[in-house]
């Protein structure tokens, strides 16, 4: 419990938020090093699975493949990937962000091919009855309703990419998981509860953002 009672004090402290190695900068670098994984995410999931659940090739595959990856033991991929990749120990933004898109991309893109592969058919032939290209049909009729899973999709990526992102710090990065990281090399619990309390509360925020925006993108021809 001494444990806990510090680590609030820790965090109560105005001066442990300020400096290069405050909690203010060290938060601002776990987002940074979450924002990159998650944005290449969407930019390659979204797309891959609106194409994937309009035609319905191979979406039980993805499906399967998504879970097998977020099995992948993320501290030994990391590990290896620094040590292989060319530039992995001199950069190793690169190996962290490649870990962190491993259990990125497969939420994603398992959602939106879900989400997609739900839309009734019946409105999809009437669109193309209606003279609706293919494009359209995704655009204008399969992304809008398929929206609610999609949004579910992102938010289990960021919860995870959020709580994985201490592991860069394995690797000499910065961010949240060096309180536990160095928190651990010198027997300092309160340091690491500090960490485990600043990535729950990130994490908690975040939550709370997309379960917002899920009911906001809801189409409201659903909601009645």
């Amino acid at each position: 419990m001494n444990y806990v009672s510090s680590a609030v004090a820790f965090l109560l402290d105005a001066a442990n938020w300020t400096g290069t190695s405050g909690i203010g900068m060290r938060m601002l670098e776990h987002l940074y090093y979450s924002g990159i994984a998650v944005a290449i995410a969407v930019a390659v999931g979204l797309p891959l699975g609106l194409a994937l659940g309009h035609t319905g090739t191979g979406s039980s595959a993805v499906i399967a493949l998504s879970g097998a990856l977020r099995a992948l033991p993320s501290l030994g991929v990391l590990t290896w990937l620094a040590l292989e990749l060319p530039l992995g120990v001199q950069i190793p933004l690169i190996p962290s962000t490649v870990v962190l898109l491993l259990l990125a991309v497969p939420p994603v893109l398992a959602a939106t091919v879900s989400g997609v592969a739900t839309v009734s058919n019946d409105v999809v032939d009437a669109a193309r009855a209606m003279g609706y290209s293919e494009t359209q049909i995704i655009t204008r009729i399969e992304l809008p309703l398929a929206a609610p899973t999609i949004v579910g999709g992102v938010r289990s990526c960021v919860l995870q990419v959020l709580a994985t992102a201490t592991i860069s710090a394995y690797i000499g990065l910065g961010g949240l998981g060096r309180y536990l990281l160095d928190g651990l090399a010198v027997g300092d619990y309160t340091s690491t509860i500090v960490g485990a309390i600043l990535v729950t509360v990130l994490a908690l925020v975040a939550d709370l953002v997309f379960s917002v925006l899920s009911t906001a993108v809801q189409p409201k021809g659903l909601n009645r």
